[in-house]
């Protein structure tokens, strides 16, 4: 639906920047170019399709009196494996605090200590307290909610809601727009959007997954749409698993925040001993690539994985983590008296369209922020709450490049597209989809082979053979790039484990690249091989 309050009369149907996504990345960069008209298209009213709005942890960045930006880029590098953009994470790290600050002036409650300065906690892999949080797990919520406000009071801004935008338009070396279905993408018809820039915020991955704490619209269209019209995806393998997803059976995985195991919550197995210690030095704080496979372990053993909060949090629960808290007790679990029991879930994709210091991609007239991305700043593993920090300072970045790039604003028509009138797919309904899902937790999860990576690569294409709808063809395109850049890196590197090839490469220190013409010959030769 086109929401009536957010239509200008001087827009009158026409468009300039178009931004593909509603989430946090999307309205920041939309309220950085205000005041220049601006459509957003998001498949889902926003704040309610974005994984932005579940973040429990925060936003890191180095504002304590005993922080500095050296410390924040050092934690960011050792966490990555060796694989960080160091220059992209320098930039991003020293523009943290404006944007902390642009937040608190769009109204953002962060949490103050008496003096009434910022409250900064401590997350895995983090060596100082930088995490600014909201009531200790209500960060993306609380921020999503401050930036809607923001957005609703903003004229130049146009938000078009339950449009599922299914195609880039490419002219040439140009993208001049995109194609949408509207009534969430149940239209039998499609509407077209010219436009001279576009910013795709689409969001991550995790759907490509049975399990995962992402809400359902984070199932890589974004990252499949850039590829098909021919960008470079950079790192695509590299999927990072939350440790602790809440294991009750539901879909998505509601989230135990990281932050429980840095207020000094404990990993348990069912016999009660913390099998974290017996893996690495930082034992629950370890990087996260780490703790899931000790938590994947667990579980695959039979023993089960619990998280304790019983003596860190206690009685100090239902205040301190209001979200969590929630969840549990709705699943008959009182963490305040009972162990929490986990299980590792897609929760972000280190992988995506490539992007440089401003958010252009490598086509003329596409940008790309947040998720759907890939700048380099986490490298093979993302440090904890790192990525809302990604999202603001890149979203604010393209909005001064396409300021500094497109001074005046363009104005073009846009109405219905004769191509793809169709009967369309629910797409998380449908068999394909829920056989792409398992397919991928199977065969391209936490622990993947050589065997298991060849048995992915021909189940996506013998899905991609029997469904030819677009939106489908997108997911599958992204589900393709990550299991084939994972069969070519033959090492273990953060979120990528590789059970036949567990260690590290010299020769493997540096990031993939990858077009999906590149994808498709490589796919093509698995397929003529011999079964693994």
């Amino acid at each position: 639906m086109l929401t009536d309050h957010f239509r200008p009369q001087s827009f009158n149907g026409i468009d300039d920047i178009v931004i593909v996504g509603g989430g946090l990345a999307g309205l920041f960069c939309a309220l950085k170019l205000a005041p220049r008209p601006v459509t957003i298209l998001a498949a889902a009213p926003i704040g309610y399709g974005a994984s932005s709005a579940w973040a429990q942890g925060g936003i890191a960045a180095a504002m304590s009196k005993g922080d500095t930006f050296e410390k924040h880029v050092a934690d960011t590098v050792a966490a990555g494996a060796g694989i960080v953009d160091e220059k992209m994470t320098r930039m991003m790290v020293a523009e943290g605090p404006a944007r902390i600050h642009d937040l608190l002036e769009f109204g953002v409650p962060f949490d103050r200590d008496l003096e009434g300065k910022l409250l900064l906690s401590r997350e895995a892999a983090h060596s100082e307290r930088r995490i600014v949080r909201v009531k200790g797990d209500m960060a993306g919520k609380s921020i999503m909610e401050a930036l809607i406000a923001a957005v609703r009071n903003t004229p130049s801004i146009r938000v078009i809601e339950g449009y599922v935008v299914e195609e880039l338009v490419r002219e040439g070396r140009f993208i001049s727009g995109v194609i949408a279905r509207p009534d969430a993408g149940q239209s039998k018809s499609r509407v077209s959007f010219p436009a001279r820039a576009v910013v795709l915020c689409s969001g991550g991955v995790g759907h490509l997954y049975a399990v995962t704490t992402n809400p359902w619209e984070a199932c890589g269209q974004g990252v499949g749409m850039a590829a098909r019209a021919g960008a470079i995806i950079a790192d695509p393998e590299f999927v990072q698993f939350h440790p602790t997803a809440i294991d009750i059976g539901k879909d998505p995985a509601p989230l135990a925040t990281e932050a429980l195991r840095g207020d000094g919550a404990t990993l348990i197995n069912s016999e009660g001993r913390r099998f974290m210690l017996d893996i690495h030095p930082d034992g629950e704080l370890a990087p996260r690539d780490i703790v899931s496979r000790g938590v994947f372990a667990e579980v695959q053993a039979g023993r089960g994985a619990f998280l304790d909060c019983t003596k860190a949090v206690g009685r100090h629960f239902p205040e301190m983590f209001p979200t969590v808290y929630a969840s549990c007790m709705a699943a008959g679990i009182d963490p305040v008296r009972q162990p929490i029991p986990v299980t590792p879930a897609v929760h972000y994709h280190m992988g995506g369209v490539l992007t440089d210091g401003e958010g252009r991609t490598s086509i003329d007239g596409l940008w790309a922020a947040g998720e759907v991305t890939s700048t380099g700043v986490h490298g093979a593993n993302r440090l904890a709450s790192n990525s809302l920090l990604e999202a603001v300072v890149f979203a604010a970045r393209i909005a001064e490049n396409i300021k500094g790039s497109l001074p005046a604003p363009k104005l073009t028509a846009w109405g219905d597209n004769a191509g793809e009138n169709d009967d369309p797919v629910t797409v998380e309904d449908s068999p394909p989809f829920k056989m792409l899902r398992q397919l991928m937790s199977d065969c391209v999860g936490v622990v993947r082979t050589r065997e298991s990576l060849t048995r992915a690569i021909r189940g996506i294409a013998e899905l991609e053979r029997t469904n030819k709808r677009l939106r489908f063809a997108n997911i599958v395109t992204t589900a393709k790039l990550i299991a084939i850049a994972a069969l070519q890196r033959t090492e273990s590197r953060g979120g990528h484990f590789r059970a036949d090839c567990p260690d590290e490469r010299p020769e493997w220190r540096r990031r993939t690249y990858l077009t999906l013409a590149q994808a498709e010959r490589l796919a093509a030769e698995v397929a003529e091989s011999e079964p693994a």
